[in-house]
């Protein structure tokens, strides 16, 4: 192959994966893979400089815009990082910045270490202290105007105290560790594929075009730098006081950052967060080191693609090999049927891993993975592990690829892709792998909350034929759960006592519980909010459906053919009949009027620590009865922070916020008084 041909091929390929990464939110290939390909383009292009193509992707800081949002051209371009994947590479940088200024070698220059926040970067703009627009970096020149959706983002400030008059402020967008996992379970509930990573997450809910689902997704924000116009005075002369001012202003700073005397320590912080960096509650895949001194940053300038005077350190991805045992199939309730890889146990990021996603089944043919082969791990945003690819020279001589099996590994009916999917499926109502998955779900604690009733349980009661459907649970006598593996008549007694409670779950747990797919515990809480009742849900037409708030088409589709079919319909009626709650209560709310029944409106309480009474998720609900609201945050508006045992960094900050505390037996005075409130 000429290098001509090469240098085709690579920027190919290159614009592939940008596509997938920067427009879709579907990469395919990991970053260090993508990381590989552009430095192999960048070095080839270093030696054929005739071959140079100013339309190559080493000419351009990144994606383009996605469709939907207003594009944005930025004032400054919001231009991309060089990178360094090594302590040499690391002092490198420091001696070529020495040699810009003409400084001695190894004279200690003053630096900024960061934690690089793996998100979505992000440029607000201040008018008089207020935000006037959001926009995303997109390409570096032009982005997506988003400040509908960044305007729900709690961290990021609405207003600007002691601002300049006209001010853009850059940061970064990113999704919680915690607010990760969560969005996975209710994809996974929604038989929705899972996010591979926070980042890509983050991506997807920012371009959502309903600020109110941006808002329950949990997004953060940290900043880091400040843009002013041309013509404005110099507001700092350090990096260091930069971040100082921007917490001065109430915008989020991330507060691990350091000011480092010298490349050495700079590259001592480096080694410090590559372990610690999982003690942190959100991801990092590196240090971005930036020169302190603005001055001397004006001095240095900038390349066509990076400023001379920052570069991210990328930490090692942490990988490993193990044999691939074989590829397995798991059937899921909506019936999708996905691969996953059954390895010999490896340690990978702290802990064992035995199982990893394979995706799809084409995904498994593009990387041309085979049981028997020697593969490579990695832990995708630190959390999800995945297999990287195939070591080819350890493939063994008899290796064959895999296919994906013609019947369901459960019930042996025939598996199905329809043409404009790539995930095949089971299409059998009556499979039990989908049963053994829907029953776990109808009882979890986000849906019909059936305590008791977990894994080994279900698979008694699907394999022994007395449950087939979610109204058969209603239909177990305590003498028949008596009679099965582990269930005295103790336990049978209380298993039925739970299931008796649950008919009296709010209307959204039902419908988060029917698995419903695309409906989510958001969507399902929307569905019961608007419609109140299953009949009138039942009654409304495919319009009703999307002009839900938070029900888009995709998700109304689903649930209006959920509700057409006929064996669907036997079965809501057989939950009626056998006490399910088919209406919430309607709302006491009057408009023009304040209902005597709401004596804690206008009132919002944060709850923290463990309360001996109650669970936290009763006491929210004991809280919205009589009108209050319930915030997962502290702010200067919390009206009351609850705090139970073991309260931690919420009390901490109400307490520095001045705000108004109860321990349990305060907090179960004001509920108990608030019954007889006038």
């Amino acid at each position: 192959m000429t290098p001509a041909e090469r240098l085709e091929q690579l920027r190919a390929r290159i614009r592939h994966h940008e596509e997938r990464y920067y427009v879709h939110d579907q990469p395919e290939i990991s970053d260090a893979e993508f990381d590989a390909l552009m430095r192999e383009l960048l070095e080839l292009e270093r030696e054929h400089p005739e071959l140079q193509d100013p339309e190559s992707p080493t000419q351009r800081v990144g994606g383009r815009p996605a469709e939907g949002f207003e594009p944005v051209r930025h004032l400054v371009p919001m231009l991309s990082l060089d990178n360094a994947y090594s302590e040499e590479e690391l002092t490198a940088f420091d001696e070529r910045i020495a040699r810009a200024l003409d400084r001695p070698a190894g004279a200690p220059l003053d630096y900024v270490a960061e934690l690089k926040i793996d998100g979505v970067s992000i440029a607000l703009t201040y008018t008089k202290g207020r935000l006037e627009r959001a926009v995303t970096r997109g390409d570096g020149v032009i982005g997506e105007n988003v400040t509908s959706s960044v305007r729900v983002i709690r961290s990021i400030p609405l207003r600007l105290s002691d601002a300049p008059p006209h001010v853009e402020i850059r940061g970064e967008i990113f999704l919680p560790l915690r607010e990760f996992r969560r969005m996975n379970e209710e994809r996974d509930a929604a038989g929705a594929p899972a996010y591979a990573n926070p980042r890509n997450a983050a991506a997807g809910a920012i371009r959502t075009l309903d600020p109110g689902a941006v808002a329950r997704r949990g997004l953060r924000a940290f900043t880091y730098q400040i843009v002013l116009p041309s013509d404005a005075p110099p507001l700092v002369s350090t990096h260091a006081q930069l971040l100082e001012r921007l917490r001065a202003w109430g915008c989020p700073v991330e507060p691990n950052w350091r000011k480092c005397t010298g490349i050495q320590a700079v590259i001592e912080f480096c080694r410090a967060w590559h372990d610690r960096r999982r003690t942190l509650g959100f991801d990092t895949d590196g240090v971005v080191v930036k020169v302190d001194d603005l001055a001397l940053r004006r001095d240095l300038g900038f390349t066509a693609k990076f400023p001379r005077w920052a570069v991210a350190f990328k930490f090692p991805a942490e990988q490993a090999r193990t044999r691939l045992l074989r590829i397995d199939v798991n059937v899921g309730r909506t019936g999708a049927v996905t691969p996953f890889a059954v390895l010999e146990p490896v340690r990978l990021g702290g802990t064992t891993i035995q199982m990893a996603t394979l995706h799809n089944e084409q995904e498994i043919a593009r990387r041309d993975i085979r049981p028997g082969d020697v593969v490579l791990m990695e832990k995708g945003g630190e959390i999800i592990p995945k297999v990287i690819g195939p070591v080819l020279p350890e493939r063994p001589a008899d290796s064959t690829p895999w296919s994906m099996p013609a019947e369901c590994p459960s019930c042996r009916s025939r598996l199905v892709k329809p043409e404009d999917e790539v995930v095949w499926r089971c299409e059998n109502a009556s499979c039990p792998a989908r049963i053994r998955r829907g029953l776990l779900h109808f009882a979890s604690r986000r849906a019909m909350n059936i305590e008791g009733l977990g894994e080994a349980l279900v698979d008694q009661l699907v394999a022994s034929g007395l449950v087939r459907d979610y109204a058969d649970l209603y239909e177990l006598t305590v003498d028949q759960l008596a009679g099965l593996e582990r269930m005295g008549k103790k336990s049978a007694a209380n298993l039925v006592a739970e299931i008796d409670k649950s008919r009296q779950a709010e209307l959204w747990r039902l419908l988060h519980g029917l698995g419903i797919r695309h409906v989510g515990e958001g969507g399902a809480r929307a569905l019961a909010k608007t419609f109140r009742s299953l009949e009138r849900l039942q009654r409304a037409s495919l319009e009703e459906l999307e002009d839900t708030p938070d029900v888009g088409p995709v998700v109304a589709r689903s649930v209006r053919s959920f509700l057409d079919e006929p064996a669907n319909q036997a079965l809501l009626r057989r939950l009626i009949e056998h006490g399910a709650r088919a209406a919430d209560p309607e709302p006491p709310d009057v408009p023009g009027a304040q209902p005597a029944s709401t004596p804690l409106s206008g009132q919002t309480f944060v709850l923290t620590g463990t309360l001996d009474s109650m669970s936290r998720e009763e006491a929210g609900r004991r809280i919205e009865a009589f009108g209050g609201k319930v915030a997962s945050s502290v702010s200067r508006k919390t009206t009351w922070l609850v705090a139970g045992r073991d309260a931690g960094s919420k009390l901490e900050k109400a307490r520095a916020l001045g705000v108004a505390e109860l321990d349990e037996a305060g907090f179960l005075a004001l509920i108990m008084n608030s019954t007889t409130a006038p």
